[in-house]
């Protein structure tokens, strides 16, 4: 008897394909290049047919003459690996924090009511409303660029993490006391494992975050990333660097997602 998910994927056609074809499952992830694709070649379409002007909108080819022109020069990789390290250490710092404050409200009803009211009022300010702030606090080294970006990966993970945690199962909770585990050993063994894919839920949403709290970041008197590469892109009138710039935060955003989303496979099948 096929169990719901089999059923679901014979519905739908997903695994008769995969009995016909049994390696069919290895290459799915090329349907995730048919959108793209299409893009590019209408992107393609337009410039060609005229559509958009040149300076409006660069050709496909020409985008990518530039970033290798600057691959190849080196001037491109000082400016990712700076945005990336930017971006890796927010992240590592914007989670740690919300995996306190999120254990916190989500285990204590009391700090949950101190709190959270004024972190769900904090999430909803923009992150170019923060620099002018972060300006004035920290003045224009690395460190409040990564504190911006630390800002925006902390909500996503606090947010579900304590959501995770005071939404675990009251069945649960009882198991634990029936085999009289202290509280330690009930927070290790069941509630700490149960909110693990919320957790990681909300590391997905923080590191998406990250990457758009980086183009705020360096907007403050940044010389060098990816960010300032579209700025200065702007300042030269150079569309093709422009959108060569958003091309590598859409490529590297998602990179970095899909890593997230394999450690959260691995975690949740564990």
């Amino acid at each position: 008897m096929a169990t719901g998910n089999e059923a679901a994927r014979d519905r739908f056609g997903v695994g008769g394909v995969a009995r016909v074809f049994p390696d069919a499952d290895r290459f799915r992830w090329l349907l995730g290049l048919v959108v793209p694709a299409t893009l590019v070649v209408v992107w393609h379409l337009l410039v060609a047919s005229g559509v958009f002007a040149a300076h409006q909108l660069p050709a496909p080819l020409r985008v990518v003459g530039t970033l290798y022109g600057m691959g190849v020069s080196g001037e491109l990789w000082g400016h990712i690996a700076i945005t990336l390290q930017r971006v890796f250490f927010g992240v590592a710092l914007g989670a740690s924090v919300g995996i306190v404050l999120g254990t916190l409200t989500g285990l204590y009803g009391l700090a949950s009511d101190l709190l959270d009211p004024l972190l769900q009022s904090l999430k909803n300010i923009p992150s170019l409303a923060w620099v002018p702030l972060f300006l004035l606090w920290f003045g224009i080294g690395e460190g409040a660029k990564v504190l911006l970006i630390a800002v925006g990966a902390f909500f996503p993970v606090y947010l579900n993490l304590s959501t995770g945690i005071a939404a675990v199962s009251e069945d649960l909770i009882e198991v634990a006391e029936v085999y009289d585990l202290g509280r330690v050993e009930s927070l290790r063994r069941v509630v700490f494992p149960a909110a693990v894919p919320s957790l990681l839920v909300g590391l997905r949403g923080g590191v998406g975050l990250a990457w758009m709290f980086v183009v705020a970041a360096e907007l403050i008197a940044a010389s060098q990333g990816i960010g300032f590469l579209m700025s200065d892109g702007r300042v030269l009138a150079r569309p093709d660097i422009i959108v060569g710039s958003i091309l590598l935060f859409a490529f590297f955003g998602n990179l970095s997602d899909l890593a997230v989303k394999g450690v959260e496979r691995r975690a949740v099948d564990w």
